[in-house]
C-alpha cells in the first residue's frame, strides 16, 4: 500500500518537528545540557531523551512488530510521570543523570526517528496517526519548555552566557499602541474545541457558557507601567496580594519580575540574548498568577476568565494575527505592542480560572489518559502562547496550566473590568 497525501504530511511534521528540537540545542556547550537549577527545569539533555522516549514507547514498542527497543533502562531514565508505566527517575534528580551522555542520547533520537520513519513507509496502513501526532505536539510543548528551561539554567551563571547573539528586539517597532478597552457583550457564549484538527483532551467537551459583560486591554500590561506598581510600593502592600501570595513574596524576598536587576538604579533582565536594560514599551514577563493578580488589583481591575479569555478571541481576533510573535520568529522575546492584540504569542496570559476540566470532559484510558487529567488541582489557566511557542502548536482553545507561584514560563498580564 502506498502512502496517503495524509501519511506523507505526518512524514514531513514528523522530520520537522524532530529536527528542530536538535536545532535548538545546537547554541549550547555539552555542559549545559546536564543542569538542573531547580525541581521544574528540566535539564536539556533530558528533554531530548523523554520526547524520544515517548515515541518509542507509546509507538514504536506498541505499535511496531518485532522491535527491540534502544537501552531497556531508559524506560526508567526517561518515563515523566506516568505512574502507569512503572518507576521512575524522580523529578528532582534528572540534573544528576551524567550518564548517558549527549551523544548517546543523540544516537538514541536517532535510532528510534529511523525506526519510526521505517514503520511509517512500510506500514502506513498500521500507522497509529493519532497517537504520532500527539507525540509531535508533545514534543513541541517540550520545544517551549527546553527554551524557558535553558534561560532558566543560563541566568543562574554569574557570567550571564548569552544562548543566541543578537538582538531579540523587533527594531521596526518603537512605540507600544496606546491602551484601549474593548467590550463584549452580555450573552451565552460556546467555547471548547471543535472540528477535526489536533486537540488535548482538556479541550474537549464544548459547551456554553454565559458572560456578563466585562471589557478587556488591547494589549499586554508592559514594563513601564508595572515599574509604576513597582514605584507604588506594589511588594510592599499586603492590600495588594492575595494572602498566599503575600506570604510567597515574604517568604522569597520578591521584590521584581523574574530575571530582573538593578545597575546604577535602572532595570536590567537576563534574555535569551544576555543581560539587557529593560525596555520599558515591551510587555511585563516572567511574573507569577499572584504578582499578576496584585497588579489588577492595585489597578482596580481584575484579570479575565478563560471563558472571558476565549469569547474575547472570537469576537476581535478569530484568525491568529500575522504580526504574533512565536518561536519561528527567533526572537525569543516578547515585543512592542504594534498593530497586534497579542492575544497569541509574546506571553501566556494567567487568567483569574482554576484548572478544572469542561462539561463532558472525558479521560482517555490506559497511560495516556494521565497526560492532563490527574493535574486539574491547585494550579491556574493561562491562555495565548508565548514568543517560544511553536506557531502551529498554538489555538484558541489550548489550555495552558501552571501552579500560581511559578514564573520561570514566558507568563504576562492583560486587565479586564467588569461593567
Amino acid at each position: 500500500m502506498f502512502l496517503t497525501k495524509k501519511d506523507i504530511d505526518i512524514v514531513t511534521s514528523y522530520i520537522n518537528i524532530r529536527n528542530k528540537t536538535n536545532d535548538l540545542c545546537l547554541p549550547l556547550k555539552t555542559e549545559d545540557y546536564v543542569l538542573q537549577p531547580m525541581k521544574e527545569v528540566s535539564p536539556p539533555k533530558w528533554h531530548l531523551a523523554h520526547t524520544t522516549w515517548f515515541l518509542e514507547n507509546f509507538v514504536l514498542k506498541k505499535h511496531k512488530k518485532n522491535y527491540r527497543v534502544f537501552h531497556p533502562q531508559y524506560h526508567y531514565l526517561f518515563n515523566s510521570y506516568y505512574d502507569s508505566e512503572g518507576d521512575r527517575v524522580p523529578r528532582a534528580n534528572r540534573g544528576n543523570l551524567s550518564r548517558p551522555t549527549v551523544e548517546e542520547i543523540y544516537n538514541y533520537r536517532q535510532y528510534v526517528d529511523e525506526h519510526i520513519l521505517e514503520f511509517m513507509e512500510n506500514c502506513p496502513e498500521e500507522i497509529p496517526k493519532e497517537i504520532i501526532a500527539l507525540g509531535l505536539n508533545h514534543e513541541q510543548q517540550h520545544q517551549e519548555l527546553l527554551l524557558t528551561d535553558i534561560k532558566f539554567i543560563l541566568a543562574q551563571n554569574p557570567l550571564r552566557p548569552a544562548y543566541k547573539n543578537g538582538s531579540e528586539v523587533n527594531t521596526n517597532i518603537s512605540t507600544v499602541i496606546p491602551e484601549e478597552y474593548l467590550p463584549v457583550e452580555e450573552g451565552v457564549y460556546t467555547i471548547g474545541h471543535e472540528g477535526d484538527g489536533f486537540c488535548f483532551d482538556n479541550e474537549k467537551g464544548r459547551h456554553k457558557v454565559y458572560i456578563h459583560p466585562f471589557q478587556f486591554s488591547n494589549r499586554l500590561v508592559t514594563n513601564k507601567e508595572y515599574i509604576e506598581f513597582m514605584d507604588a510600593g506594589g511588594y510592599q502592600n499586603f492590600r495588594h496580594w492575595l494572602q498566599e501570595g503575600w506570604e510567597w513574596i515574604k517568604t522569597n524576598r520578591i521584590e521584581a519580575p523574574l530575571y530582573w536587576g538593578k545597575i546604577d538604579n535602572e532595570w536590567y533582565q537576563f534574555t535569551l540574548s544576555g543581560f539587557k536594560k529593560v525596555v520599558e514599551e515591551e510587555p511585563v514577563t516572567h511574573i507569577s498568577y499572584y504578582e499578576a493578580d496584585a497588579y489588577a488589583s492595585w489597578k482596580k481591575k481584575r484579570l479575565l476568565t478563560e471563558a472571558e479569555w476565549e469569547v474575547a478571541t472570537q469576537l476581535y481576533e478569530v484568525v491568529v494575527n500575522a504580526n504574533s510573535n512565536f518561536l519561528e520568529n527567533g526572537l525569543y522575546h516578547p515585543q512592542i505592542a504594534q498593530n497586534n492584540s497579542q492575544f497569541f504569542g509574546d506571553c501566556w496570559e494567567w487568567t483569574s480560572s482554576a484548572y478544572l476540566p469542561y462539561p463532558y470532559y472525558k479521560k482517555e484510558e490506559g497511560a495516556l489518559g494521565e497526560y492532563n487529567g490527574k493535574f486539574m488541582i491547585n494550579q491556574m489557566i493561562l491562555r495565548g502562547g508565548s514568543c517560544v511557542t511553536p506557531e502551529e502548536h498554538i489555538r484558541d482553545t489550548y489550555r495552558n496550566f501552571f501552579h500560581p507561584d511559578k514564573r520561570w514560563q514566558f507568563t504576562g498580564i492583560r486587565l479586564a473590568e467588569s461593567y
